[in-house]
């Protein structure tokens, strides 16, 4: 059965680095566009959506940030466990050998 679950830690950390770095590509553009006001674009009309489109990127923004970050702690709190019961069953093996190998194995 183990050779059809395995689980790559290494893989884990790149995609909490990747999700870190959507996180921080998302704040980039945001802030980017943070200095364009509606004003500047034209008629009143598409002056006020781009001020309601800027408000509503703020708002789809930090949610998505939000979510985001929950994941990224539910990933590494994964890898963590993975890497304890990885370490947790090295060890028992190791003293199952040293058991058997130190006479008890009559």
């Amino acid at each position: 059965m183990g050779d059809h679950f395995k689980t790559d830690t290494d893989q884990l950390d790149q995609f909490v680095k990747t999700l870190d770095g959507s996180v921080k590509e998302l704040d980039e553009a945001r802030t980017a566009l943070s200095h364009v006001r509606g004003d500047q674009i034209g008629t009143a009309r598409l002056d006020e959506a781009c001020d309601g489109f800027q408000e509503k990127w703020k708002y789809g923004s930090e949610q998505m940030r939000e979510m985001i970050g929950g994941i990224s702690e539910g990933v590494k709190a994964n890898k963590k466990s993975y890497q304890e019961m990885e370490t947790n069953l090295e060890n028992a093996l190791k003293q199952m050998a040293e058991q058997g190998t130190s006479g008890g194995g009559k």
